[in-house]
């Protein structure tokens, strides 16, 4: 009877550790590795691979003296060394890619990760669970350092500057501030499919951006006509400069597909781009079908 008690007792603190454990498990899944808390790293993660992703640098500007002591303010850019710069944009470039495939491989050990746990706490028997604790709370931990990682790498970095970026002989005996690098993102261009449209011989276009940014760049617009691979008819390609979020494109023709692709101008600062938008229009026939589609 003392030997029965003794199991009984014995099992009845198997259990309760069992479920306190399992409480642990099941809270850490409910919270950390949610599918709804994937899901919303997932959709930064692909936000992130349509950024476009430039060279900060801290101070913008400086006031230099010039061969006269005279004091002017100038812009850091214009200082920083030509060589150094396309140097730092080619770490900047490689920094990011490392930064996005890093993004990618951790939210993919996340995911495997919550499968495991998921299939542990469902399918383990109280012994099995209890003995594989000390190898669970290993996975807990590794995963949350995969969670801490990924939280750090959404936002872009700052850059080692290793080689001085701007020459003594270019400030005039000014003494210069330390230069900081680091990378910022620019939101995507995305087309507004709903108010897109072609008529007989004109499209109007529309885009925006994700954070509707109140100011406005120049962007790019590239207008192709679709052929069955020949490139040489009249008006087969050619690019508009814009500083608006809406363009009407004039001078198509009738009855013809075009490819739009909209992208931020180039400029000096860009280290990477990774996508960009297309939409594919089909002008119209006629004039009553236009109206119709008005």
């Amino acid at each position: 009877e003392s030997s029965a008690h003794s199991e009984e007792q014995q099992d009845s603190a198997s259990w309760e550790r069992y479920l306190e454990r399992r409480s642990l498990v099941l809270e850490f899944l409910r919270s950390n590795l949610s599918l709804h808390h994937l899901q919303h790293h997932q959709n930064k993660i692909e936000l992130l691979k349509k950024c476009y992703f430039y060279l900060k640098i801290e101070p913008k500007h400086v006031n230099v003296r010039d061969q006269n002591h005279a004091m002017h303010r100038t812009s850091v850019l214009q200082l920083i060394d030509t060589y150094q710069f396309q140097r730092m944009k080619k770490v900047g470039k490689i920094q990011t890619e490392i930064q996005l495939s890093l993004l990618t491989e951790l939210l993919e050990q996340l995911e495997r990760g919550r499968e495991e746990l998921s299939c542990c706490v469902e399918t383990c028997s109280v012994i099995t669970f209890l003995s594989r604790w000390d190898l669970i709370m290993q996975r807990l931990s590794k995963l949350s350092e995969f969670m801490e990682t990924l939280l750090s790498l959404q936002v872009p970095g700052k850059l080692y500057v290793k080689h001085r970026l701007v020459s003594e002989a270019d400030l005039g005996g000014t003494r210069l501030p330390n230069i900081t690098l680091s990378l910022c993102t620019k939101m995507p261009l995305i087309f507004d499919r709903k108010e897109s449209f072609a008529h007989k011989d004109w499209a109007e276009l529309k885009w925006f951006t994700k954070n509707q940014e109140s100011h406005l760049e120049q962007y790019e617009l590239h207008i192709k006509l679709l052929t069955n691979g020949s490139q040489t008819e009249v008006g087969y390609g050619r690019t508009q400069i814009i500083t608006s979020n809406r363009y009407v494109v004039q001078d198509l023709q009738p009855g013809r597909s075009y490819e739009f692709t909209i992208r931020r101008s180039h400029t000096r600062t860009c280290v990477c781009e990774r996508w960009y938008d297309s939409i594919t229009l089909k002008t119209k026939t006629n004039a009553v079908e236009d109206m119709a589609s008005s």
